[in-house]
């Protein structure tokens, strides 16, 4: 199937505006059947179309590859399945809900992309390499009729999420993508982390960051391209951003940013991130903060904003690591849990030296049925413990959690209604 170019340049045309007194625009009634029945078709070959279009893209546009989108992501084809979902997941959430959006996803996907620069002209620029690869795969089956309903659906979520970024962009205390940092403190901890302190190395006012977020921080590769990675903020003094770097030693740039020395300068973005502790339902409820290796960075943060504030909540933070001797940031994290009066440290250690031996096990918790909790770890860690979570009745609206890299789980995590 080829689906002639002036199917997809007549649509690309047909971007949707924003009404005012609505909360979004909603699906067409005419788009709205073939949506229905294309779904599935879409569905089902969407993992086969998003490679071809970034191939299609990054042809085009070679800059795009430089300081924005992750090389190895799209080697792994991590990102191109992220995207796939978040398209799907769109897709299908608009049809079964007819007035509403899937605020969460949207809100997630808004974060990174402000996190790495995305500007809003460059919309079109992926509307019209994904529809060439959609037109690609479909064959005959991308009708005009088709086309034009599929287009409809991609500036629904490209206006929803232009509209976030916009909102970000504005709340930050400068108007620039990334400004220049340079390295003021180098430490080691744990296993292969290395903790690094940057300060401004620019007149460039400073956002200030909430507990959870993450910044950019863009480096050049081996071979010169500037790459973009994401990290969560440490505690830090004020007008300075500090992160904790796991060795990756299949990774591209975690070995880089090992070799930074003090008085290296590099790009950093403002903060962004929505999981943040305002974001974790009530503020009173007892809070249980689940970590296993480099997962405990973001723990620190919300200790360390919670002490400011003056907490009384009850805080249960639970880390998982092989020895005590590779849990990276022990002493800080058990200070600030020292510091809180209603906070506990429970640690689950493969090796010796924890309060139980072996990975962790929910049912020796007594997690509380209305806990707000946070995960962060790897992904196997974080979906044995959330599975846990959720069997002990916690419901999974109250589960929250972060992923370093393209979210993929969230666009399939059915769980999330229990």
């Amino acid at each position: 199937m080829n689906a002639p170019a002036s199917h997809i340049s007549r649509a690309s045309s047909q971007r949707p505006g924003d009404h005012t007194g609505r909360r979004h625009d909603m699906l067409s009634e005419k788009s709205r059947p073939i949506i229905e029945a294309t779904l599935p078709i879409i569905a089902e070959r969407i993992n086969d179309i998003t490679p071809d279009f970034y191939r299609r893209m990054f042809a085009a546009r070679p800059d795009l590859m430089d300081g924005m989108f992750s090389r190895s992501s799209q080697l792994e084809g991590t990102q191109p399945r992220a995207l796939a979902g978040s398209i799907a997941v769109f897709a299908s959430y608009i049809v079964e809900h007819p007035d509403s959006y899937p605020d969460e996803v949207l809100s997630r996907v808004a974060h990174k992309h402000a996190s790495l620069g995305l500007k809003e002209e460059e919309y079109p620029t992926v509307y019209k390499y994904l529809f060439e690869a959609i037109a690609a795969n479909l064959g005959d089956l991308a009708t005009p009729e088709i086309v034009e309903a599929w287009t409809e659906v991609y500036w629904l979520m490209g206006n929803a999420l232009i509209k976030l970024e916009k909102g970000l962009y504005a709340s930050q205390a400068n108007d620039v993508m990334f400004a220049p940092f340079k390295v003021v403190d180098r430490k080691e901890t744990g296993e292969n982390v290395v903790v690094l302190t940057f300060e401004p190395a620019d007149e460039t006012p400073m956002t200030e960051s909430k507990g959870g977020q993450y910044i950019s921080i863009v480096v050049p590769a081996r071979d010169g391209l500037r790459q973009a990675r994401q990290y969560t903020l440490l505690p830090s003094e004020k007008n300075q951003r500090r992160i904790g770097v796991k060795l990756d030693p299949n990774g591209e740039m975690t070995s880089i940013l090992h070799e930074l020395k003090i008085g290296d300068v590099v790009e950093i973005s403002n903060p962004y991130g929505d999981l943040t502790l305002e974001g974790f339902g009530n503020p009173e409820a007892p809070l249980y903060l689940f970590s296993a290796g480099i997962g405990t960075t973001p723990m620190l943060s919300f200790l360390s904003e919670l002490i400011e504030k003056g907490s009384q909540r009850p805080v249960t933070v639970v880390h998982a690591d092989r020895r005590l001797d590779t849990w990276p940031l022990r002493e800080e994290l058990t200070e600030l849990v020292n510091k809180l009066p209603n906070a506990r440290l429970i640690s689950f250690i493969e090796g010796e030296g924890g309060d139980y031996t072996g990975r962790v096990d929910v049912s020796k918790l007594d997690v509380p049925a209305n806990a707000n909790v946070y995960l962060c770890g790897p992904l196997p860690f974080m979906q044995g413990v959330r599975s846990a979570l959720v069997e002990a009745g916690v419901p999974g609206k109250n589960i929250n959690y972060e992923i370093f890299g393209p979210d993929q789980w969230m666009l399939h995590d059915q769980a999330r209604e229990a």
